[in-house]
């Protein structure tokens, strides 16, 4: 497709993009006035190792397990394009089913997306292996905070790079609801005002951690007497939920959910697209959290996921896909690239005192039994 009129620069196509998500330009506006839409051709990303003269060389596909709503497919689109390659995604709910399908050989893909607690099992594990940084010359080290890159860092290297961090809260449709401010408020509203128009995620981490903090306890304790507690308060609210699902923003947008647990990234969506949404940080506590790109021991197609990762560790293709996700960058050069509405975002990025009840999730989390026993009882009753 020809280009039409001068080349955007990059604050003109943030301009335009941020119109075309508010629905005050059209797509086709968009892509007459952008061209492709496209970040290389929008910011000439010359020298990366990403041209159009390797198309052909990586094969048919490269597969990427993520998370829901967690790109703009132009990102994905603009790599197929520039290398003639598909890129399959799929969509994983949580971290210990990417890791049991990569325990069972049920599942071969190039590229995941995991949480940070994750990164040490899936490391012991073999699952996923150190990172050759030759091969990914647009990720600086020096851009990131160590606190970012510890969690990925082991005895032999760097496993993974950081996508997004983010918390997890509480979204409510305040046309609908009084305030919900606590997870013990959530749970009480989800048995009142919001029953049979409730979600909770399909993810044992945050919907145990969710009924812990409730009660009083940590959000990453596996006590037995304390997951006995949680699990009756779960129980308690099970005939009053609308789904056990982790992907909510759908039935959120419809308005049959009016209230769900909800990472900050969906909840930036969410907030952006609909005035009568809200989210609120637990002010009893819950997690805040960073992803990870990691390449898997077992991936089929290496260097295709080299290429990818590379591609997504570009600043200017970085900014694209968090201006669409809603999360917040850990990287200071995509933070630079950023529009003021998106960076002083509350949702987006919290002050640092609604962030001091919050815990980070912990290894022992994603392999204890217990807690494993207690989600598995709570989604057959």
């Amino acid at each position: 497709m020809p280009r039409q009129g001068p080349p955007i620069n990059p604050d003109g196509f943030i301009d335009q993009l941020m119109r075309l998500k508010r629905g005050s330009v059209s797509r086709r506006h968009f892509l007459q006035v952008t061209g492709l839409g496209f970040a290389s051709l929008l910011f000439g990303i010359g020298g990366t190792g990403s041209g159009p003269a390797n198309a052909g060389t990586l094969g048919k596909s490269v597969s990427i397990a993520t998370w829901p709503n967690y790109h703009d497919p132009a990102t994905f689109e603009q790599f197929s394009l520039l290398h003639d390659i598909a890129v399959e995604v799929e969509i994983i709910g949580s971290n210990e089913v990417m890791m049991q399908r990569m325990q069972t050989q049920t599942a071969a893909w190039d590229l995941i997306v995991p949480t940070q607690y994750a990164l040490a099992p899936y490391a012991n594990l073999g699952l996923i292996e150190p990172l050759d940084l030759a091969a990914l010359p647009n990720f600086d080290p020096a851009a990131n905070p160590e606190r970012y890159l510890a969690p990925a860092m082991f005895h032999s290297g760097l496993h993974a790079l950081p996508k997004n961090t983010g918390t997890t809260g509480i979204a409510y449709n305040r046309r609908r609801l009084d305030a919900v401010a606590s997870w013990r408020g959530f749970f009480d509203t989800a048995m009142g005002d919001a029953s049979g128009r409730t979600i909770v995620q399909d993810y044992q981490l945050t919907t145990i951690g969710g009924a812990l903090v409730a009660l009083g306890y940590p959000f990453n304790s596996i006590e037995p007497d304390a997951l006995s507690k949680a699990e009756d308060l779960l129980m308690q609210v099970k005939p009053h939920l609308l789904a056990i699902d982790s992907d909510y923003q759908p039935a959120m947008r419809a308005g049959d959910a009016w209230l769900c647990m909800c990472w900050s990234n969906d909840a930036a969506q969410l907030v952006r697209d609909m005035d009568e949404i809200h989210y609120s940080l637990g002010s009893d506590g819950g997690e805040i959290w960073t992803d990870y790109y990691a390449i898997p021991t077992g991936a089929e197609n290496k260097p295709a996921a080299y290429s990818l990762l590379n591609h997504l560790m570009d600043p200017k293709i970085a900014a694209i896909d968090h201006l669409a996700n809603g999360g917040a960058t850990t990287d200071r050069r995509v933070l630079a690239l950023l529009p003021e509405e998106i960076v002083s975002s509350k949702v987006i990025y919290p002050d640092e005192a609604s962030l001091s009840a919050l815990e980070y999730a912990v290894a022992v989390v994603l392999t204890d039994p217990n807690r494993a026993a207690v989600m598995s009882r709570f989604k057959a009753a």
